[in-house]
C-alpha cells in the first residue's frame, strides 16, 4: 500500500513541475512576443495609426447607448478591473469545463485591443500572455474611456469595415453621431463574431445577438 502511494505522489509531483514548465514557457514566450511586438511598433506609434484611420471617431463623437451596448456585451466589468479579469477568466474556465469545449474565453476589452494592435494573426496560445503584458502598458498610459475608444475604432464589424466610423457610413450611410439606439445595440453586437453576423448575409442572427445586446444593457443597469 505504502509503494502505490509513493508511486502516485511521485507521478503527481511529475506533473506538476511538468505543468510549471509548461507555464512557465508559455510565459517566457509570451513576453517575447510582447517584446518584439513594442520593439518593432511602440504602444504610442500603434495608437497613432488608429487615430490616423479614415473615418476616426473620437470619444466624444461616440454615440452613449454605442459604448453601454458594447461594455455590456463584451466587458461588463470593463470599469472595475485593469488590463486582466480573474472572475471573468474563472468564469470562462468553469463554463468551457462544462461545455467540454473553449465556447468562452474570458478576455478584457483591452486585452482585445491589445490583439487588434498587434496579434491578430498570431495564433500561439502564448499570444494571450503577451496580450497582458501590452494591455498593462495600456492601462498605465490611457484612461478606460480612451482604451475604449481606440478599441471602437478599430475592431472589425464584418462586410469589410474596420471601426464604428467606418460600419455607421457602411451600414446606414450616416455619421456615428446620427445611429440611433437601435442601430446602436445592432452594431454592438457584430464584432463577438462578425462574419456570422454580418448584416448582409446573416440579418436574422444579427437581430438574435441585437436582442442579446439588449438584455445585457437591461442587466447591468443601462436600461430600464
Amino acid at each position: 500500500m505504502k509503494k502505490i502511494f509513493k508511486w502516485i505522489r511521485n507521478i503527481i509531483i511529475l506533473l506538476l513541475i511538468i505543468g510549471i514548465g509548461i507555464c512557465s514557457y508559455v510565459v517566457y514566450d509570451g513576453y517575447q512576443l510582447y517584446k518584439n511586438a513594442i520593439t518593432n511598433k511602440s504602444i504610442e506609434e500603434a495608437i497613432k495609426e488608429i487615430e490616423n484611420k479614415k473615418y476616426y471617431v473620437t470619444k466624444g463623437e461616440i454615440p452613449k447607448d454605442f459604448k453601454d451596448a458594447l461594455v455590456a456585451i463584451e466587458d461588463n466589468r470593463f470599469y472595475n478591473h485593469g488590463a486582466i479579469d480573474l472572475r471573468s477568466i474563472g468564469r470562462a474556465i468553469v463554463t468551457n469545463i462544462k461545455e467540454m469545449k473553449l465556447v468562452e474565453g474570458g478576455s478584457t476589452i483591452t486585452q482585445q485591443l491589445a490583439k487588434n494592435m498587434y496579434f491578430s494573426f498570431e495564433k500561439k496560445f502564448s499570444r494571450k500572455v503577451a496580450e497582458v503584458f501590452v494591455g498593462m502598458d495600456l492601462e498605465k498610459k490611457y484612461n478606460k474611456d480612451e482604451i475604449l475608444s481606440y478599441y471602437i475604432n478599430i475592431i472589425y464589424f464584418g462586410d469589410g469595415y474596420y471601426g464604428l466610423g467606418a460600419a455607421s457610413r457602411g451600414y446606414y450611410e450616416k455619421p456615428v453621431e446620427r445611429l440611433t439606439f437601435d442601430e446602436c445595440t445592432m452594431l454592438a453586437g457584430l464584432p463577438n463574431a462578425p462574419s456570422a453576423y454580418a448584416l448582409s448575409t446573416n440579418p436574422d442572427l444579427a437581430q438574435e445577438r441585437k436582442a442579446l445586446v439588449v438584455e445585457q444593457m437591461k442587466k447591468y443597469g443601462y436600461l430600464k
